[in-house]
């Protein structure tokens, strides 16, 4: 662990929490069961299956109850915002936030993390499963419900409104689906963190910066650069899907920008200004295609070579010889996985100085948008 006596300038990381997003059932650790947002609609899932599937009504509360206990061990463990008396030494935030942007290594840092870090996103991960269980829940309830009133023994039941059950809305199955994808965006938002913390090319201040908020993300488990985020990133996705673009010609890229000029304007700006800059125009691809900067290369060369113009998805694999996935689905678990080949990929390049992009398309946009946010605080400083 670094000395106490480092050059970085002592802040007191209150300053970047913002208040207006403090969370309920929050313990010592500052690591939130559920958001106001999630208590609404856990209750609300929950009166529905008392009512038309009691039988899980059992199961639903000890999830929910072991959400509670995993958070309470966490709990137990020393804030990594405050000056911290550990076994053999005394770790401060700052000791911490020096420690990640000196660390220049790219291969596995487990070892390297502090226990509340791991053990947050463990947290996280059962928090995520159990979202998506609950979404699960909700739909066969909505069915249970249905089907109880198609086979109502009073045949004139079905046209009396107040004997036709309230079933569970598709706005809040919907809204279980958003808050799991959201949650899932915090773990990708870890490993952006990660990435950028390490990448020596970028500014050491704002460095310092990314590592204060990794740190607020392990100790709360939220991030309101995150959750300004997500919905654009989910936008995007659907958008990656619906537009089927034509591999060869890069017709989807041109179609995707069309359509980002419609979407959110931090979005629409990052498309303006940063596709010009040759890395992330490659990662937009890989995104956009779903396969390898590697494989987009080839088969760019196989189609000149042949004098073909595009092809579809479902020719993909056929031109390269070998089986790639490029179909996708809507499901938080598939983008992750996507970014996780991405990011991987990403890093071998970079560590072995290879052709292609070096970081994915969600690090650029995370810099980018964490870029702005940085630029406005500054502008709102200089005007007072």
């Amino acid at each position: 662990m670094l000395s106490e006596n480092s050059d970085f300038t002592s802040v007191d990381l209150s300053e970047f929490l913002d208040k207006d997003t403090l969370l309920e059932e929050e313990s010592e650790t500052g690591i939130v069961v559920l958001t106001p947002r999630q208590k609404v609609i856990v209750d609300e899932l929950k009166q529905r299956v008392s009512m038309y599937n009691p039988e899980r009504l059992e199961q639903f509360n000890k999830r929910m109850a072991d959400l509670r206990r995993l958070n309470a061990d966490i709990a137990e463990f020393p804030s990594l915002l405050a000056k911290a008396y550990l076994t053999a030494e005394t770790r401060t935030p700052q000791n911490l936030v020096e420690l990640l942007v000196s660390d220049s290594e790219y291969g596995e840092t487990v070892l390297q993390l502090p226990s509340k870090a791991t053990l947050g996103k463990g947290f996280l991960v059962a928090k995520i499963h159990t979202f998506s269980s609950l979404t699960k829940l909700a739909i066969q309830v909505n069915q249970s419900a249905e089907d109880s009133t198609k086979l109502s023994p009073d045949p004139e039941a079905a046209f009396n409104e107040e004997e036709v059950p309230v079933i569970v809305s598709s706005k809040l199955i919907q809204a279980f689906k958003d808050e799991t994808a959201s949650m899932m965006f915090l773990l990708l938002a870890e490993d952006v963190y990660l990435n950028l913390v390490k990448d020596k090319s970028l500014d050491i201040d704002f460095r310092r910066q990314l590592a204060t908020s990794l740190l607020l993300l392990w100790e709360h488990r939220a991030d309101q650069n995150i959750t300004d985020i997500s919905p654009v990133l989910t936008n995007v996705w659907k958008a990656r899907r619906t537009l089927a673009p034509a591999f060869g010609t890069m017709m989807g890229t041109s179609e995707l920008i069309m359509f980002s000029f419609q979407m959110d304007e931090v979005w629409s700006k990052f498309i303006r200004t940063q596709l010009e800059n040759p890395e992330v125009n490659q990662a937009m691809e890989e995104f956009l295609f779903g396969i390898s900067y590697e494989h987009i290369s080839k088969l760019k060369r196989l189609l000149r070579e042949k004098g073909i113009g595009s092809i579809g998805r479902d020719e993909v694999s056929k031109f390269l010889g070998e089986d790639v996935k490029t179909d996708v689905r809507e499901d938080y678990k598939d983008f992750y996985t996507q970014y996780s080949i991405r990011r991987d990929n990403a890093r071998a390049r970079s560590r072995l100085n290879l052709d292609g992009p070096h970081r994915t398309l969600e690090d650029h946009f995370i810099r980018f948008v964490m870029e702005q946010n940085r630029e406005k605080q500054n502008n709102d400083s200089f005007a007072k």
